[in-house]
């Protein structure tokens, strides 16, 4: 099972910043057995959240035909916590790209205020490691991350195709 710490995207622009949300709610099992009775998102999955928003990013900008992974975190600060109700903003800008890896600047939010700084470094493993044995198809971007991106491009669509008809 995979899990997606992302629920959609708000903002998009390739090659440059993606702006993420996810929406903190009671039923989600991890709040549970955390902190039992406090129940809090614990910073390691704000990361996560973060991760898969500049993920996203970076794999678009080199047109998803390269696997991306996480490779370090270069910065994860917290200065609070998120709690049931609270809505995350992920923020991500990308530093750097090249052909093996990209650096991406990233700020959390909760309920529009800033409450952390996640910079992350991804390597393109199809470059930067051929001498691994990996899989041949790209086992990151999976169809669930794919759908993401997509709705989030058709709700632009749907946009425009409002705005045209008025």
């Amino acid at each position: 099972m995979r899990w997606i710490w992302i629920d959609r995207f708000v903002e998009f622009t390739p090659g440059e910043s993606a702006s993420a949300v996810k929406n903190v709610t009671l039923a989600e099992e991890y709040l549970q057995d955390h902190f039992p009775n406090y129940p809090v998102v614990p910073p390691s999955l704000m990361i996560e959240g973060m991760a898969q928003t500049a993920g996203i990013l970076v794999g678009e900008a080199r047109d998803f035909t390269e696997n991306v992974i996480l490779a370090k975190i270069r910065v994860a600060r917290f200065d609070d916590y998120a709690v049931p109700g609270d809505q995350l903003r992920y923020d991500a800008r990308i530093e750097m790209i090249d052909s093996v890896c990209a650096q991406t600047l990233g700020t959390v939010s909760k309920n529009g205020d800033r409450i952390g700084q996640v910079d992350l470094i991804f390597s393109h493993v199809n470059q930067a490691s051929k001498t691994l044995d990996l899989p041949d198809h790209n086992f990151v971007f999976t169809e669930q991350f794919i759908r993401l991106l997509g709705a989030f491009r058709d709700g632009l669509a749907r946009q425009d195709d409002d705005t045209d008809g008025k």
